[in-house]
C-alpha cells in the first residue's frame, strides 16, 4: 500500500464520517418536524396580554437606506401587545440617509427609539452596536433583527411563549428564509442551502442533543443572561456562533423554532457573496480557536460536540475533500497510482445520492420541492457546493497571514416596492 493508497483511505473514512453524521441529523430533523407541528399546536396562546412580557427589540443598522423603512414597518405590525414591546433602532455611523429614515418612522411611534452611533463608538461592526444599545434596554427578554428582515407578525410571540414555558432556555432562535430566492440562481441556491441547514443542523442537533445556534437574526434572549455574559464578543466575526457557546457554558439551552419565521435578503452577485462568506469562515475559525484550548474543561459533552462539529467541518472534513480532490485529479492524469483496491466509484455515486435525497427531504417540509429546485440540487453540489473550499481556504489563509478581522456588513441589493 502506497502513501497516496493510505491518504486516500483516511480521507474516505472522514468524509463518510460527516456523511453519516448529516445523515443521522436528517433523520433527527424530519422526527423534529413532526414534533414541531404537535408543539405549535399545543403551545399555549397566552390571550392575556398582561401575561406577557416586555421585549425590546434591536435593530442595528450601518448604511441600510434600502431595507430599514420596510424592516421596521414589519417589526411594528407584530401580533404583539403594543405596550409590551419597545423597538431600539441602532443608526450606527450611516453615512447615508439610513438615521434620517429611523428619525421620521421613531416621530410616528412613540414605541421606537433612535440610537444615533457616532465614532469611535459607532462604526465598530455588529456586536459594539447591540452593546452600546444593551444599556437602554428596558425588556425582560431581549430580541434582534437585521436591518433587511421582514418577520411574519406571529414570529416574535412564537419565540416568546418558548422562553416563558421552559426556563432552561436561555434562548430561542426562530427560522430564516431567503426573501429573493427567485433572483436568480445564485439566490436559489442559497435558498436551499438555507433550508437544508435549518432542518438537518439546526432541527437535527437540538432532537437529538439538544444543542442549537442563535443565528444573527430573528431570536430571543433573556436580558439578564446576556448582561451577566458581559454582551457581545466584538472581536468575534461571527457574534451568534460566539455567544451561542458561551449561553451553553452558562447553562443554559437555544431551542431552534421553526415556526418563527423571518425573511430575510441575500447576496444576489457572486462577489458579495464571497465576502460575506469568507467573513464566516473567519469568524468561525475565530470561535473554534478560542474555545477549542478550553476543551477539555468544558465540562459539557455538549460543548464538545459542538466544537468538535466546527473543528471537523472547517478543517478535518475540508482537508479531506482537498487531499482527496487532489488524489483524484493526480490519478486522473496518471501522476499517482492508486492500487486500494475497493468499490470507490459506488461510493462516491453513493455519497452524492445520499445528498441530494437529505435536501429533497428538508425541501419537502417547506413545499419547496418543485421541479426547478428538484433539478438545481444535483446540478448544485457539482458547483454552488464547490465554490466552500476556495472560501475556505481564504478564510484560513487571511488568518494565518495576520489580516485584521474588521466585521463589514452585506451589501443590500434594491428592492422591489
Amino acid at each position: 500500500m502506497t502513501m497516496a493508497d493510505i491518504f486516500f483511505l483516511i480521507c474516505v473514512i472522514f468524509i463518510w464520517f460527516m456523511i453519516f453524521y448529516q445523515l443521522a441529523l436528517s433523520v433527527a430533523g424530519f422526527l423534529y418536524y413532526l414534533r414541531s407541528r404537535r408543539e405549535r399546536k399545543e403551545m399555549p396562546g397566552y390571550t392575556d396580554d398582561s401575561l406577557l412580557p416586555l421585549v425590546s427589540i434591536l435593530i442595528p443598522a450601518h448604511n441600510e437606506e434600502r431595507v430599514i423603512r420596510k424592516t421596521i414597518r414589519k417589526i411594528t405590525a407584530f401580533d404583539y401587545p403594543r405596550d409590551k414591546m419597545e423597538i431600539i433602532a441602532i443608526d450606527d455611523s450611516s453615512t447615508d440617509s439610513t438615521g434620517a429614515l429611523l428619525d421620521a418612522l421613531a416621530a410616528d411611534d412613540p414605541r421606537i427609539r433612535v440610537l444615533h452611533l457616532a465614532p469611535p463608538e459607532g462604526g465598530q461592526g455588529k456586536s459594539r452596536a447591540l452593546n452600546m444599545a444593551l444599556g437602554h434596554v428596558r425588556g425582560e427578554f431581549l430580541a434582534v433583527y437585521d436591518a433587511d428582515n421582514r418577520p411574519d407578525p406571529a414570529a416574535l410571540k412564537h419565540l416568546v411563549l418558548q422562553l416563558m414555558a421552559d426556563p432552561s432556555l436561555g434562548a430561542a432562535a426562530g427560522k430564516f428564509r431567503t426573501a429573493n430566492a427567485s433572483k436568480n440562481l445564485l439566490t436559489r441556491f442559497i435558498n436551499i442551502e438555507g433550508i437544508s441547514f435549518q432542518w438537518i443542523v439546526q432541527a437535527g442537533r437540538w432532537f437529538l442533543f439538544r444543542l442549537g445556534t442563535i443565528p444573527g437574526t430573528n431570536f430571543i434572549i433573556r436580558t439578564e443572561l446576556i448582561r451577566a455574559l458581559n454582551g457581545w464578543d466584538e472581536k468575534a466575526l461571527t457574534e451568534d456562533a460566539e455567544l451561542s457557546i458561551r449561553i451553553y457554558k452558562a447553562g443554559k439551552k437555544i431551542k431552534f423554532v421553526p415556526h418563527a419565521v423571518t425573511w430575510e435578503q441575500e447576496p444576489e452577485t457572486v462577489r458579495v457573496w464571497l465576502k460575506q462568506r469568507t467573513r464566516w469562515v473567519r469568524g468561525n475559525n475565530y470561535v473554534v480557536f478560542k474555545f477549542l484550548r478550553e476543551w477539555f474543561s468544558l465540562g459539557s459533552k455538549r460543548l464538545m460536540l459542538e466544537i468538535l462539529y466546527f473543528l471537523s467541518l472547517y478543517y478535518i472534513f475540508f482537508a479531506a475533500i482537498l487531499l482527496s480532490d487532489a488524489i483524484f485529479i493526480g490519478g486522473l492524469f496518471g501522476w499517482i497510482d492508486l492500487n486500494l483496491p475497493g468499490p470507490f466509484n459506488e461510493v462516491w455515486i453513493l455519497a452524492y445520492v445520499l445528498f441530494i435525497l437529505e435536501i429533497y427531504l428538508a425541501l419537502s417540509f417547506e413545499h419547496e420541492d418543485r421541479p426547478k429546485n428538484l433539478l438545481t440540487v444535483p446540478f448544485m453540489y457539482l458547483t454552488y457546493c464547490q465554490l466552500w473550499l476556495p472560501v475556505v481556504f481564504m478564510g484560513i489563509l487571511q488568518d494565518l497571514g495576520g489580516r485584521k478581522r474588521v466585521w463589514d456588513k452585506t451589501e443590500r441589493f434594491e428592492e422591489k416596492t
